[in-house]
């Protein structure tokens, strides 16, 4: 249990640290920056308890929302994408898997897992920019807005990934 709040810690750190000293200075054709804090959430493993999990997302999101002064939008999408992310963790997990398996290429295999990073992403782009926008009176940069950041986020979480493994 210290362990994995050890690593978990480690895990919010690094992101946090490439989120705010790399990630926030790339703009896709100008508009939003790559959110790759949200790979906190890919990492958790099925059997994980889920309120220390939604806890954990909420503080990644609270100190993304410091970072950037966006009062409360990072931590209500990473707690929205917390919720949602042990069913959808049990929906891609092969029949056969522990619970004690963590989320990976390995464990899941290539396709599930990056349909897994892809739906987790989406859930908490969706969510962001909602609340970021609070409005659709411009519909269509909304969506260049979170297509954008959601295109280069994943790309970014499936190369780290990669690399993870």
């Amino acid at each position: 249990m210290i362990n994995d709040s050890f690593k978990r810690f480690i895990q919010m750190m690094v992101l946090l640290a490439l989120q705010m000293l790399v990630f926030n200075h790339i703009h896709l054709g100008g508009y939003a920056p790559p959110l790759v804090y949200v790979a906190l959430l890919l990492y958790i493993p099925l059997n994980a308890p889920r309120v220390p999990n939604l806890i954990w997302a909420f503080v990644m999101g609270l100190l993304v929302d410091i970072t950037n002064t966006t009062p409360g939008v990072g931590a209500a999408a990473m707690t929205v994408a917390a919720m949602c992310q042990p069913t959808l963790l049990k929906m891609m997990m092969p029949r056969d898997a522990t619970d004690t398996i963590s989320p990976s290429y390995a464990s899941m295999g290539v396709g599930n897992h990056m349909r897994y990073a892809a739906i987790l992403i989406a859930i908490h782009h969706i969510v962001y920019f909602m609340l970021d926008f609070f409005s659709f009176h411009d519909v269509g940069e909304f969506f260049l807005y979170a297509l954008s950041s959601y295109a280069l986020t994943l790309v970014l979480v499936l190369l780290m990934e990669r690399m993870r493994s």
